[in-house]
């Protein structure tokens, strides 16, 4: 979604408020979680939904 908003990673983690590292973790598939408020910020600046950015394994 970040490629195909053409949004780079660095301004996105500023404009939701996590550090590169932490929306690197997000990115790689490391983080076990992700607080609502944080999803909804992410939702809002890709103007995406949850569903089209999270990926669950069975």
């Amino acid at each position: 979604m970040i490629v195909a908003r053409g949004i780079k990673a660095k301004d996105l983690a500023a404009e939701i408020g996590v550090s590169e590292t932490h929306l690197s973790l997000f990115r790689s598939g490391k983080v076990k979680g992700v607080r609502f408020e944080t999803l909804a910020k992410l939702c809002e600046v890709l103007e995406c939904r949850p569903g089209d950015i999270l990926d669950l394994d069975d």
